[in-house]
């Protein structure tokens, strides 16, 4: 496993749900952290009472591309290196074939998948000089098989699932792994209006956070390309 001490890792959306249980998690571990999302007073209230040299803070807009080249290029001047990334920052949709909308679409297509795209983009140069720079990509089940109607979320999580083995290939021979954690329901604000599973039975934040921290402290030899979480049986897996 990989030492974190003085390893630097950006995670996106962490201020609420799956993202601050990611930070949280990473922290106690002993890794340094940027911590990207639009609500700032959050972030400011989740890292209180941290180190302050162990913790930097940015605005990070999936839809503004100018706030993702800012965030990375501040971590890289604040801590000198990168050495992950977590892209957990996403929206849900519930638009179906039978009405569509554009502007939806569009911004579906904006954060869960050119947001993701693009912050791996900018932060690339400095992951392939880390020697063991880690992509998780918090994906879904739904970016492996359909379930429901809701095709705006599916087809953005399958495109998140495809994003992630691009960014595998293209950078393998310089130490990057890209991993696609895909949780099925997560009581989070995503999930408030689920009826299908009580919130009890779903995969906790904090479990998740494990999984992603066991993902990123993985060798170079032992790389995980997906990660299939689910808290429930499903004839496919």
């Amino acid at each position: 496993m990989l030492d974190p001490k003085g390893r630097v890792i950006l995670v996106s959306g962490a201020n609420r749900g799956i993202g601050r249980a990611v930070a949280d998690m990473l922290y106690a571990e002993g890794y340094t952290l940027s911590l990207g999302a639009r609500d700032q007073a959050a972030l400011a209230r989740i890292s209180e009472g941290w180190a302050q040299e162990r913790v930097h803070l940015a605005r990070y807009d999936a839809a503004n591309w100018v706030t993702h080249r800012a965030w990375i290029d501040a971590a890289a001047a604040r801590f000198g290196r990168i050495d992950g990334l977590i892209n957990n920052a996403g929206m849900r949709s519930s638009m179906t074939l039978r009405a569509p909308d554009e502007n939806e679409l569009d911004a579906m297509w904006a954060t869960n998948c050119k947001g993701p795209l693009n912050l791996i983009h900018c932060a690339l140069p400095h992951l392939e000089q880390s020697g063991s720079g880690r992509i998780v990509n918090v994906a879904s089940m739904s970016g492996k098989r359909v379930r429901n109607d809701h095709v705006a979320y599916n087809m953005t999580k399958f495109a998140v699932v495809a994003l992630t083995h691009a960014a595998r290939r293209i950078a393998w021979d310089k130490g990057v792994r890209a991993t696609a954690v895909c949780p099925s329901f997560v009581p989070t604000d995503m999930t408030a209006g689920t009826t299908a599973i009580g919130r009890e039975a779903m995969t906790q934040p904090d479990d998740l956070a494990r999984l992603i921290a066991t993902v990123v402290a993985l060798p170079n030899n032992a790389a995980v390309a997906e990660l299939l979480v689910n808290c429930r049986l499903e004839d496919m897996l």
